[in-house]
């Protein structure tokens, strides 16, 4: 398998294993699909982490299998292609992406679906996709401009170019750099803390963002409330706010 779910303490690991690049082939595709459904339904994966190994995150599609392919084909591959990596947006939990080396085309895609993004200090992203004369299609174009304003994901886009990981972090495109050795153990430790949290909030608070950058400010408004409301029925909030009435801020166990 190129793809595996490694669980432990809480935190399952999306791992990608296809070297040397981790090229995204279909098979890939189907597989990150098939274990990001897998995340989201075990109850003991309270966070993921998006990694690709020491040395790199991902470094775009199988160009040589895409070049087998015809106008035909790929209409009927590239919704199962964005269905994939949709399968890791919506999972409902807390994702951070641990990015080494290169993260290109569909691997910069597949960060772009984390909540957080952990970048190494030689880690390069970019959509170079128009070098082939095509455009992102595994969702670099509606994601990148939600995340980094649409006249920066433009210049990404357009010109094709990769980013060091310093000004991938200037542009909001990562959000933590550190040293190539801690990238793995930092966003392990960034899921494990969320996974000791209240999962339904967590859950909550995440739906509630994503769904109001999709729709007007009214809607999201609307999500916000019936969560904020729905999450008083739950054992989670009566610990957390018991906790803090008779141990303070920041002490509550939740289950």
């Amino acid at each position: 398998m190129t793809v595996h779910l490694e669980v432990a303490e809480g935190v399952g690991t999306l791992r990608l294993e296809r070297p040397p690049m981790n090229a995204l082939d279909v098979a890939t595709q189907d597989r990150i699909k098939e274990l990001a459904e897998e995340a989201t339904r075990r109850e003991d994966v309270r966070a993921v982490v998006l990694y690709g190994g020491e040395k790199v995150f991902a470094a775009g599609a199988d160009i040589k299998e895409m070049q087998g392919m015809d106008h035909t084909a790929m209409v009927l591959r590239s919704r199962s292609l964005q269905d994939s990596f949709t399968a890791v947006a919506r999972i409902p939990k807390p994702v951070v992406a641990a990015v080494t080396g290169y993260a290109l085309g569909g691997g910069c895609e597949l960060a772009l679906c984390a909540d957080y993004r952990i970048a190494a200090e030689n880690a390069k992203l970019g959509q170079p996709e128009i070098l082939l004369g095509l455009i992102p299609g595994a969702g670099g174009t509606q994601r990148l401009a939600r995340l980094i304003g649409p006249s920066r994901a433009k210049d990404l886009i357009f010109t094709g170019r990769m980013v060091k990981a310093d000004e991938a972090l200037s542009l909001g495109l990562v959000d933590r750099v550190v040293p190539a050795e801690e990238v793995y153990t930092e966003a392990h430790a960034w899921a494990a803390r969320l996974a000791q949290g209240p999962a339904i909030a967590l859950r909550a608070a995440k739906e509630a963002v994503d769904t109001g950058l999709e729709t007007d400010i009214e809607t999201g408004l609307a999500v916000e409330r019936n969560w904020f409301a729905g999450l008083f029925a739950t054992e989670d909030r009566e610990r957390g706010m018991r906790s803090f009435v008779e141990e303070g801020p920041g002490k509550a166990k939740f289950v």
